[in-house]
């Protein structure tokens, strides 16, 4: 449709017509601008910013960083036909505007200006409205502007999004007068949009990798329970386990409570303003579980974060989650260095262990507290329940605990569960059972000294 028809139905629009040749999203713009009651005649749209706040926003805006590298991809469309660059908020409000001085003073005169709204509800059909509006890029061509002080110009826009949320932090627009606008103009704008997200992606990346170099060490303490370094923007910088917490949160401070998905934290500020420690309460958070059997390092597993632990720490969880009522540091030590350990050594392997487990190791005596499943105490209940198969017995067994663990509390352990498996396969009468367990046993030989084992009930 040529510009003189475009500009045809557009008087008839703004008579009341219907105006059913324009396209549509340009005639539904129309429909609401005149709904509105907004006079397309003697009308400019109107600047509610001063130079004050225009400065604050322009200061603290997202899009603050990439005006420079917006700028500089359209500089030579500017040249080329006399146009001017705008970019706005999610609102509409133009925050930074370029171009040569003539053009610049003629566009004063329609308030296109640092400071105005060119949104679509306060402006009608315009570029920069309806790429806010749909939320993708558009060009509006002379008469298809709803005010009839914009119909001089072309405009073309495109949204800028936040990388990581999505969310819409503004626009791009290259006006000119209508004419001058070359078939590339929807491309370039387009272009630049994607620049400006793909800058500021690379800003969050490594904003995101400075807090976790600065702070992952106080992360570091937290492992095994569900704790993240976050912004003061609310960008996760690491979460530990991995994906409990989305890439962005709504922004905290030191006296949030509960996130916005009700899920109730502790928050922890690690500097004035942010970042911040946030470290979810709640009854999952005392959850592990411990496996050892057939295993020569033990695997932990806190609330969902799995760690390979080293083979002393293994020994002095084994016996702290297999001993209830806990140890005092003189009995840990004798059970795991036997005689000749010092009170000094094991004293710093726990100081090392609780950087692990935080608040569920206690002390006085040592402990482990909070929810755990331990498989060789599983494996233990089945042995007392006379109506578990030794098949399935067996299955449960992939190995004897620690094997390789010279641990004297570590040994008794791993002897004495080993002992009661075995009476209890042999005596079953099950031939294909007792042909699994002989088999186990010869490959296990070198791991078990029965002569050993203790006969006591408990630990």
């Amino acid at each position: 449709m040529s510009e003189r028809e475009v500009a045809r139905m557009r008087e008839e629009a703004l008579s009341g017509g219907a105006a059913g040749e324009v396209r549509t999203p340009v005639r539904a713009s129309w429909l609401r601008a005149r709904r509105r009651g907004l006079a397309a005649d003697g009308y400019v749209p109107p600047v509610p910013l001063g130079a004050t706040e225009v400065a604050a926003r322009q200061r603290d805006h997202p899009l603050a960083t990439v005006w420079p590298e917006i700028q500089a991809g359209m500089s030579g469309a500017n040249r080329e036909t006399g146009g001017l660059l705008f970019v706005s908020d999610a609102n509409g409000h133009l925050l930074w505007v370029a171009g040569a001085t003539p053009a610049m003073q003629v566009a004063e005169r329609v308030h296109l200006v640092p400071g105005a709204l060119w949104s679509d509800h306060a402006a009608g059909t315009s570029g920069v409205g309806m790429a806010l509006a749909l939320g993708r890029p558009f060009q509006v061509v002379g008469a298809e502007h709803y005010l009839s002080a914009a119909t001089g110009y072309t405009c073309t826009a495109a949204p800028i999004h936040d990388p990581v949320t999505g969310e819409v932090l503004g626009s791009v627009d290259h006006t000119c007068p209508s004419g001058t606008a070359g078939p590339m103009s929807m491309s370039l704008v387009r272009s630049v949009a994607r620049l400006a997200e793909s800058h500021l992606h690379t800003e969050y990346l490594a904003r995101v990798a400075e807090t976790r170099e600065r702070y992952a060490h106080r992360l570091s303490t937290r492992l095994g329970g569900h704790a993240a370094l976050v912004d003061a923007t609310g960008v996760v910088a690491h979460a530990s386990p991995l994906g409990w917490l989305p890439p962005r949160i709504a922004p905290v401070t030191e006296h949030t409570q509960v996130l916005e998905d009700g899920r109730p934290v502790t928050v922890e500020p690690l500097a004035v303003g942010g970042p911040y420690l946030v470290i979810a309460d709640g009854a999952a958070e005392d959850y592990g579980r411990l496996e050892v059997l057939g295993r020569h390092r033990g695997r932990l597993t806190l609330s969902g974060a799995t760690h390979e632990l080293s083979p002393r720490h293994s020994e002095i969880v084994t016996l702290l989650l297999g001993h209830h009522d806990g140890f005092s540091a003189a009995e840990l030590c004798r059970a795991v260095y036997g005689n000749h350990g010092k009170l000094t050594t094991i004293r710093g392997e726990l100081a090392r262990l609780r950087a692990l487990l935080g608040p569920r190791l206690r002390a006085e005596p040592y402990r482990i507290t909070g929810e755990f499943t331990v498989d060789f105490r599983e494996l233990e209940q089945e042995l007392r329940n006379p109506d578990t198969s030794v098949g399935r017995l067996l299955d449960d067994y992939p190995g004897p605990l620690l094997p390789r663990s010279t641990a004297p509390g570590v040994h008794r352990i791993r002897s004495r569960l080993h002992e009661r498996l075995g009476n209890r396969v042999l005596s079953s009468g099950d031939p294909d059972a007792v042909a699994r367990w002989r088999s186990l046993s010869a490959t296990l030989a070198p791991w078990i000294d029965l002569d050993s084992a203790l006969r006591d009930d408990e630990v």
